[in-house]
């Protein structure tokens, strides 16, 4: 695995066996520069590849596209040079699994960098792939039925069994597990939380994380920095009002956990946290990226919650949402509307908006994710 860089809070946790949860995660700590933790992941092979690629290529490396009425053509993901796809549920109700692998291979052929290919496959609510009768029986329980069910140890078999059938039909990435505390019924991601504490929250983070990189599967922490009980984003503006003291008490542990354990993803909510940031939502402050890549120590791929959703529409237009994310801190970019959004975030860095080296970093990042799963 690729090192990792820790705050000092990790550190002292490490070496005292301290509980995390006492620990302030926003307190005294060693700073880390933007170049050191772009250093941190320099590699040889990574650079060649980088110092190959044209201004289109970087560009399209930070989209993931959303494909959300069927499988996208390997044309369609060649011509925008898409880094990641991420799947929906028509790609998998019209097919079965022999058809979807040899198109996802169609696709990885065409590709001269592999494209990630993602869905969401939570469990319970959120199931894209088992849905469908052929490709499961039934379709995945949610972690909170199954720790109701078994406990910590059914919820990881079901991680395993997610990941193998992931694996056999091509999907790369699940965009998991949900890292949000919910015990409030009343709450919007209330299902799909596993219902527990912040410990026990934390531990399931750490453990889907180490089973997912047993397995070779990419996994990603979400809702960063937590979703609590604010309402559905994908619909409008939704406003978390609680402070910084409760977020580090509580929502920030499980994310921290995972991030130990070794998370390379972590995906960014659009709920404002006016704590860290009073006007803009999650996924377009710089402040709450500085949290992440700076003050927890994550060294890994910040990806945007969908920016076609209805909570980021009305501060940032929607064909300049793609720069406003990248300029918060993001690395990939996950939106259905990336034609138009490659396009101007190609035209914001000849005009100087974005910086070349700023593309480089994000497209470092991408690129060693990609090794790390054996893409590339």
């Amino acid at each position: 695995m690729k090192r990792r860089i820790l705050t000092t809070s990790f550190c002292i946790l490490i070496l005292c066996g301290a509980v995390l949860a006492a620990l302030s995660i926003t307190g005294t700590r060693q700073q880390l520069t933007l170049t050191e933790i772009i250093n941190a992941r320099r590699d040889p092979h990574i650079e060649a590849l980088l110092d190959d690629m044209t201004l289109e290529e970087k560009a399209g490396q930070m989209f993931m596209g959303c494909f959300y009425s069927g499988t996208p053509s390997p044309e369609t993901v060649t011509q925008y040079n898409l880094g990641s796809v991420l799947l929906f549920q028509p790609s998998f109700t019209d097919s079965d699994k022999p058809s979807l692998k040899a198109a996802l291979d169609d696709i990885d052929a065409a590709c001269e960098i592999t494209p990630i290919i993602a869905v969401d496959e939570e469990g319970g609510t959120v199931n894209r792939v088992s849905s469908s009768p052929a490709f499961r029986s039934e379709p995945f329980k949610s972690p909170r039925q199954l720790f109701a069910q078994g406990g910590m140890d059914a919820v990881i078999a079901d991680v395993h069994e997610k990941n193998a059938l992931l694996s056999e039909i091509g999907i790369d990435l699940n965009l998991a597990p949900v890292c949000d505390i919910s015990t409030d019924s009343d709450d919007f991601m209330y299902s799909r939380s596993i219902g527990l504490d912040a410990e026990a929250t934390s531990e399931y983070a750490a453990k889907v994380v180490r089973a997912c990189l047993a397995d070779n599967m990419g996994c990603c922490l979400k809702h960063f920095p937590g979703y609590g009980n604010s309402k559905d984003t994908h619909k409008g503006a939704a406003v978390d009002d609680r402070t910084i003291e409760q977020l580090e008490q509580s929502d920030l542990l499980p994310f921290a956990a995972g991030i130990k354990a070794g998370a390379p993803a972590v995906l960014v909510s659009h709920n404002i946290v006016s704590a860290l940031d009073e006007d803009l939502p999650a996924s377009l402050s710089p402040a709450v990226h500085r949290l992440l890549r700076y003050d927890m120590g994550f060294d890994g791929v910040i990806v945007t919650d969908d920016l076609s959703m209805g909570a980021v529409s009305s501060f940032s237009p929607t064909t300049s949402s793609a720069v406003t994310a990248i300029l918060a801190g993001n690395d990939l970019l996950c939106t259905g509307d990336y034609a138009s959004q490659y396009n101007v975030v190609i035209e914001a860095v000849k005009n100087g908006v974005i910086s070349e080296e700023r593309l480089d970093a994000s497209v470092r990042r991408i690129l060693s994710w990609k090794r790390d799963m054996s893409l590339i």
